[in-house]
């Protein structure tokens, strides 16, 4: 009983420091993104304001906005549209009638990929928030962790 209660402890201990650690862009973020959504959103994806033009056009052949470098993904997260990635990777428990947004069901194949998935951009994220641009505090932008 003992020596269970020690492993037990142990990996307490290991999930904790491993949750404790710092989620960044290169090494958590990227390739969940290569993985998951660069088939939509990769190189010859249109940057926004191109994808905004033509919008139809892109959706029609399966192509989103470009999100394949840090600086691309950011402008998704704090600026300019602020809160997009947030509005469209959400699973719905911050949402008034509990949808989720459009690409959550792209984060994983099965519940537990997904939700697992969802963790590492809320706490990479840092303010998790579904508000859009004009809408956030100068406080909720400083929280933005976005570590590269």
């Amino acid at each position: 009983m003992l020596r269970a209660s020690v492993v037990f402890l142990l990996l307490l201990g290991f999930w904790g420091w491993a949750y404790a650690q710092e989620v960044s862009y290169r090494e958590h973020i990227r390739p969940i993104l290569k993985e998951r959504c660069l088939g939509c959103h990769g190189p010859d994806s249109p940057e926004y304001k191109a994808f905004k033009l033509r919008k139809a056009h892109y959706i029609a052949r399966g192509k989103g906005p470009r999100l394949d470098s840090y600086t691309y993904l950011v402008y998704f997260v704090g600026w300019q549209d602020t809160g997009a990635l947030m509005r469209r990777l959400d699973d719905g428990t911050n949402t008034p009638d509990g949808s989720p947004g459009n690409m959550y069901r792209y984060l994983g194949d099965t519940e537990a990929q997904r939700q697992r998935n969802l963790r590492l951009f809320k706490r990479w994220v840092g303010h998790w928030s579904l508000k859009r641009w004009g809408q956030w505090s100068l406080k909720e932008l400083q929280s933005l962790k976005l570590k590269y």
